[in-house]
């Protein structure tokens, strides 16, 4: 059985090789919607909704298991912590 930060890395990994969602595409979420994604994803449904174009992650995430939108959310804030020190260079 993985641990939770080999769960959260291969989240992350997948994020960026299926879906797309590298440190360029994070690089354009410039609002906190990462951040609020990972919120989302661990109850706190407030946020995000003032975002457009979060529909499918909203719908994905009442799929889940508690597990699966732990990694979820530990992907994002890994992926926003890259986004902010990407700004810092």
């Amino acid at each position: 059985m993985k641990t939770g930060i080999e769960l959260i890395a291969a989240e992350r990994q997948e994020q960026i090789e299926k879906h797309g969602f590298d440190t360029a595409h994070d690089a354009l979420h410039t609002d906190g919607e990462i951040k609020f994604a990972a919120l989302y994803a661990l109850g706190e449904k407030g946020h995000l909704q003032a975002y457009a174009g979060w529909d499918d992650f909203e719908d994905a995430m009442e799929r889940k298991t508690e597990i699966q939108k732990l990694v979820i959310a530990g992907a994002l804030i890994a992926a926003e912590i890259d986004r902010l020190q990407a700004l810092d260079k």
